[in-house]
């Protein structure tokens, strides 16, 4: 008799006596108290996993609805099986705010004058909002409390308190806020835009399609794959990926070299001229990478023209995307003549 004899079977028939029948009905027939951080979700709906676990119990064959007495509840019991079952049970904590996160509320603060802002507030009440949008943490890994105004408001008061002109105690912020924070000092109006562009890519939905590894506090460092994390990003990591999405498109790539190769007899990189075809023969025939010249925050949500992009080697278009604030292909054209040999 125990937690490891559920069946996902059983756990459903639980969820539906508690649908019949009520919340405060189901808890007092079985005799079990509210759950206080542990919630099983279902069907865009929320149930006290421990209750429903241990009268799923009493649907098994021969079995009886285990007592809130005879097991315990919490992380190591009741929702590491439920989720063995395939349900959703949210962890007590919220993933650690990624770098594209404490963008969007460190340029609040800044908007504010460097100065906290209560929970109350409008505009931490749509800035919750918009934070729940962004696809960097997955749905089964946010609490009951994900970035809601009280959490938002919170980290605004860890980023007021690393302002340099702070007088009082600094809350316990993370190394990614005072990092944020040291780029809106130094760039105010490159990572307001950078914010102003993020905000309204989450809101128009156009991130929604974006896989973004979990990563640890403090390197949200990208590379045109991710593979390298070679530098830490100003823009954050869903605009950088957006871009490459973009970059990506085959449609407009092969739209892209055929208008090329009405002007040139072979495909060619624009900024070095380096040839995949005269070098490698047939293999290298149209082998190129292009690359989008405007990033997004200065952009915004446009439709592509050809003329915004450009053809590069592997080469080029790394060295473009290395280091932040990308450079322009004419900036790499004058370091590429400068350091020629």
């Amino acid at each position: 008799m125990g937690l490891g004899d559920l069946t996902r079977a059983a756990v459903l028939a639980a969820i539906r006596e508690y649908d019949h029948i009520g919340q405060d009905t189901f808890l007092e027939r079985y005799g079990f108290e509210p759950a206080r951080a542990f919630h099983l979700r279902y069907d865009g709906k929320r149930y006290d996993s421990k209750a429903v676990a241990g009268v799923a119990h009493g649907y098994l064959p021969g079995r009886r609805a285990l007592q809130a007495s005879e097991f315990s509840g919490g992380e190591a019991t009741v929702a590491r099986r439920l989720r063995e079952l395939g349900f959703v049970v949210p962890p007590r904590r919220s993933p650690a705010w990624a770098r594209d996160e404490v963008i969007l509320a460190c340029d609040l603060v800044m908007q504010n004058g460097w100065r906290q802002i209560e929970e109350y507030d409008d505009r931490v009440i749509d800035l919750s909002g918009v934070l729940q949008h962004l696809p960097i943490h997955p749905h089964d890994l946010r609490s009951d409390t994900f970035r809601n105004p009280n959490g938002v408001a919170r980290k605004t008061a860890d980023i007021a308190s690393q302002h340099p002109d702070y007088r009082g105690r600094p809350t316990n912020g993370g190394r990614t806020d005072r990092l944020v924070l040291h780029d809106f000092l130094d760039s105010p109006d490159h990572m307001h835009a950078v914010a102003t562009a993020l905000r309204a890519a989450a809101l128009a939905g156009e991130l929604k399609q974006l896989a973004v590894p979990q990563i640890d506090e403090g390197t949200d460092a990208v590379g045109l794959d991710d593979e390298a994390a070679e530098v830490e990003a100003r823009e954050g990591r869903l605009l950088r990926r957006w871009h490459y999405a973009r970059e990506r498109d085959r449609a407009l790539r092969k739209r892209k070299i055929a208008d090329f190769l009405g002007l040139h007899e072979r495909v060619f990189c624009e900024v070095c001229f380096f040839d995949f075809e005269k070098t490698y023969g047939a293999r290298g025939a149209q082998f190129t990478e292009c690359h989008h010249v405007t990033p997004l925050h200065v952009s915004g949500d446009t439709t592509t023209k050809l003329s915004d992009l450009i053809l590069l080697c592997a080469n080029c278009h790394r060295m473009i995307h290395h280091g932040s604030p990308w450079i322009t292909p004419d900036e790499l054209r004058a370091l590429l003549k400068t350091n020629r040999i």
